[in-house]
Formats: structure tokens, C-alpha cells, sequence
């Protein structure tokens, strides 16, 4: 007899249909065959259903079984298939009907006793349940909640085998999981941090609020302790709580790479992420044998902080350039071609020279000219254009070290971010954008028009500082991201002059 059972592998971000197919027959020597490019964990399921099945009262006899995981074309990987291997023996045995497992999506990892382990990429499997028009999804009780938030989509939180094959035979009634949306937005993960903490520093809190606002990149330059990582890390108490089509981008990303918290069916706060300076290329955009995303796509609609940025190996750093211009990473492999989601605000942090004294006067910087340059040659030209705010941030004076408190706090940053955002959703409403970052071609034209004036101050600009085509491009979007913050209809000089002065490394170039 011939059973099949509905469940989903993983391409990228998102779930695709499988069709696992058992051949069930008593004829012949008894053996287990499985076809379909399965790979370790997928063979190896075997021994993980057999055993569940004994152990809940199933007894398999001797047979010839034939799995085939159609399309077959496509590999497939990972220990959710056990449990639709598990209830598709089952119907090839004749305990459950065909009928009763039919429109039915399946996850699921199966322990020696039958009890249902939680699984990776349950919330596209869930997408892709509901695309296709499935009757429902069968999960682990751990992953539950994660698919409860599609909508239109019974989710069955099972704890064991026992309990899906008695759901199945409706000998047990089990509530699909619901979760409220709305409890998880007001459920809002509390900041810890706050702007109003940060002592000094003004200019570069305000090089931190215009790049929020336009979703721009930024560099800080700075002797050691001079507060760079801190100002990093308070950057997400600024930036605009996540749409839920971008939270769902956000949870996807986090549920295939096994990521996502237990506690959390949605991430509602946007991610922060600091991968440490030995990472490798593979880390950082993502890859590998198994294709896996990396920490630019776990940043995606949020912030990626490089910490130390010279210390990175240059290799790694330049695999950043395709990804911060295009918005996404392409791993391109034989069979295959992924692309993953890596829409970040990069943020990075650098000394000015190797013993990190250059710009500090009350510490005597001992490097040659010549250490210096090297230094800074870490981070390639094309990189550097890519970064549109680079600022200096000195050391802090102790007058500003001795205030309780500063002026500016997070609360009063975020309200001008939200409301320079909400004056660039109005703008490219009718544009596949929706950040000043996004700007080129016609629409930088049309929004970041410049009278004659502005024109010749940008002239001299361009020519006193040797500025390159993408650095004028970058200096137009910052200066229309100011222009919006102060609620200005068009740029103006004032406008240019601060988004120049925010090209430090150009200027002392």
C-alpha cells in the first residue's frame, strides 16, 4: 500500500512542498530504502521512528518500505521529517486512514520514546502550509506558538506520537495554538539603555539620529573609551518598532537558523547583532556546506555593529560590499542558487590609528605615519563609500564626565526618527523604496534637487576633498535625511555643509 504525508523543506527563507511517499509492502525481503536526496539526519530517521513507533505501541511487521521525498531533485535535510515518516508508516500500515492524514502539513522531531522535539523553520513551513491551501500543520508543542501566527491555519501542538495519531483518528480533541498578535506588540521588549546615559557626545548623537532616520551607515572614529560601543549599543532604543510584515522577514530568518527564542513566536524588536572580529566570511554573510544565513542576514531590518572594524580580516569585510548596496545576500552553489534577506544599518567602530591615541591629546600617539596608513588600508575605498556617516568621537571632556544626566534621551530621539520616517513613507509611497538610503538613479534626482547655490558649494566640495561619485551620491541622501528631520521641503546649504562634515575620513584624505 501506498501512503503519503504533506511536509516541507527549507530553500533560503522560505518552505517549499514535499511529498513524502511510503510504499508499504509485505512481499519480498524485508528492507527500508529511502530516495529523494535525503541527507545525514534525514536517513538517519530511520532508527528515530522505528524506535518511537515500539515504544508507543506500534508494533511494525516485517516488510519491504520504499520513502520517496518528492520532488526528488531537491535535498532535503534535518529531523522534521520523522514525524511525517512516522504517521506515513501508519497509513501504510492501515492503522490511520489515507483520508484522515490528507491536506494534513507535517513537522517534527521524534525522540526514542515518541515524544515531539521542536524543529527550525516552522513559521515558513506554516506560509507554505497556508499557500497551499493545507487543511493544517502538525508541530511539536515547543513550536506551537511560532506557527500559530499565521493566520487562517489550524496549528496542532502535539507532545508526542501517540497524541497525533489519536488526533488523527479523532479519538482526541486538540485545540489548535493561538497566539495574540497584539499581546506581543505591547509586549514590547523594554530597553535596558538609554541616550540620556551617554555623557558629552552630542555630535554624535546627532550623526546617530540622522542615520537611524534615513537608514544610513555609520563609522565612529575614536581614541579607546571614548564611548563608541557604547553609543552603539543604545542605537536600537532609537530606531522605529518592526512593521509585522517586516517582523515576519525578521522571524524567518531566525526560525531556519534555529535561532529563535523559546520564549518568542515573533520577534518584535529589531535585532542587534556584534559578531566578534575572528569571524569568517562564512559567518558573517552566510553559506556553508549546508547553506545557513549568516550574521548580516540575522541584522536584517535591524543593526549590524562591527566592533573594532580594522581587526576584521580584510576578506571578510569586502564580502560586505555586495550585500550593503543590494540589500540581500546570493550564495550561489552548484544546484542551487539562495538568496537571503540583509537590509542592516552596518555600524562600525574604529581607533584612528593602531595604539588608538592619534586624535586624543592627553595621550601621546607613538605610530609613524606610515602605521597609520597601513592601519586604515584595512578598510578598502570601496567599503568606505559605502559607510555614508563617518564621525569623530573624541574623548570626553570631564566637564561633560561630571553631568548627572544628559538632555538628550532616547524617547526624544526616537519621536524625531518616527517622524522624519513617516515624512519618507508619504514621499515613496509609490516607490518600490522606503528609507533616503534607497535613493539613485531618477528618484535621487527628483528628491534631492539642488538650486544653483547649493550646486557650487558642492562643486567645491567635491573638488577640495576629492570626493568620489558614490560619496556625492551618499553626501545628497544624508543631506536630504536632514532636511527631513528639520522639516525642510528641499536642501539647502546648511543641509549639505553637516552631511559633508560627516565625511571625516574623506577629509583627511
Amino acid at each position: 500500500m501506498i501512503a503519503k504525508v504533506s511536509c516541507a523543506a527549507l530553500m533560503g527563507i522560505d518552505a517549499f512542498r514535499v511529498e513524502l511517499e511510503v510504499d508499504f509492502s509485505r512481499s519480498g525481503m524485508p528492507c527500508f530504502t529511502m530516495v529523494g536526496l535525503a541527507e545525514g539526519a534525514v536517513r538517519e530517521s530511520k532508527e528515530r521512528v522505528f524506535s518511537a513507533l515500539k515504544n508507543c505501541g506500534f508494533k511494525v511487521p516485517p516488510a519491504r518500505i520504499t520513502v520517496n521525498l518528492a520532488p526528488a531533485d531537491v535535498r532535503k535535510e534535518g529531523s522534521a521529517y520523522d514525524l511525517p515518516l512516522a504517521v506515513s508508516i501508519l497509513c501504510g500500515m492501515g492503522v490511520i486512514e489515507q483520508e484522515k492524514a490528507d491536506g494534513w502539513y507535517m513537522a517534527g522531531e521524534l525522540s526514542l520514546t515518541g515524544e515531539l522535539k521542536s524543529v527550525p523553520g516552522v513559521l515558513p513551513l506554516a506560509l507554505a502550509a497556508r499557500e497551499n491551501s493545507g487543511t493544517g500543520l502538525i508541530v511539536p508543542a515547543a513550536n506551537g506558538s511560532e506557527g500559530a501566527v499565521v493566520k487562517d491555519l489550524p496549528v496542532i501542538a502535539a507532545t508526542d506520537l501517540g497524541q497525533v495519531v489519536r488526533f488523527l483518528l479523532g479519538e482526541e480533541e486538540v485545540e489548535p495554538a493561538t497566539i495574540d498578535i497584539n499581546t506581543l506588540w505591547t509586549e514590547r521588549q523594554s530597553f535596558l539603555n538609554d541616550f540620556a546615559e551617554v555623557k558629552g557626545q552630542e555630535h554624535a548623537k546627532r550623526a546617530i539620529e540622522i542615520a537611524a532616520a534615513g537608514g544610513h551607515n555609520l563609522l565612529f572614529i575614536g581614541p579607546p573609551g571614548s564611548g563608541k560601543t557604547m553609543l552603539a549599543k543604545r542605537i536600537p532604543t532609537v530606531l522605529p518598532p518592526l512593521r509585522f510584515e517586516e517582523a515576519l522577514e525578521v522571524t524567518k530568518i531566525y526560525s531556519v537558523a534555529g535561532q529563535l527564542p523559546k520564549d518568542r513566536a515573533l520577534m518584535v524588536t529589531r535585532p542587534f547583532r556584534t559578531p566578534h572580529h575572528t569571524i569568517s566570511d562564512v559567518g558573517l554573510i552566510g553559506g556553508g556546506r549546508y547553506p545557513q544565513p549568516g550574521e548580516t542576514s540575522l541584522a536584517h531590518r535591524g543593526v549590524l555593529f562591527l566592533d573594532e572594524m580594522p581587526e576584521f580580516k580584510k576578506n571578510v569585510l569586502e564580502v560586505l560590499r555586495q550585500p550593503l548596496e543590494d540589500g540581500e545576500v546570493s550564495i550561489s552553489r552548484s544546484l542551487m542558487t539562495l538568496r537571503y534577506p540583509a537590509d542592516v544599518m552596518l555600524v562600525a567602530a574604529m581607533n584612528p590609528c593602531p595604539c588608538g591615541y592619534l586624535t586624543d591629546g592627553l595621550h601621546p600617539c607613538e605610530c609613524t605615519p606610515l602605521a597609520v596608513q597601513r592601519y586604515r588600508s584595512r578598510i578598502s575605498g570601496p567599503l568606505l563609500d559605502r559607510i555614508d556617516l563617518q564621525v569623530d568621537v573624541p574623548a570626553v571632556p570631564y566637564e561633560d564626565l561630571k553631568q548627572t544626566r544628559s538632555d538628550v534621551d532616547s524617547a526624544t530621539m526616537r519621536k524625531r526618527i518616527g517622524t522624519a520616517r513617516q515624512v519618507q513613507d508619504t514621499r515613496y509611497a509609490d516607490l518600490p523604496i522606503t528609507l533616503n538610503s534607497e535613493l539613485e538613479g531618477s528618484a535621487l534626482e527628483k528628491y534631492c534637487n539642488v538650486g544653483e547655490a547649493e550646486h557650487e558649494f558642492l562643486k567645491q566640495a567635491v573638488e577640495s576633498l576629492g570626493l568620489s561619485a558614490r560619496a556625492y551620491t551618499r553626501v545628497l541622501r544624508i543631506s536630504r535625511t536632514i532636511a527631513d528631520l528639520q522639516g525642510a521641503e528641499t536642501i539647502k546649504v546648511d543641509h549639505l555643509a553637516e552631511a559633508i562634515n560627516y565625511r571625516t575620513m574623506d577629509r583627511q584624505g
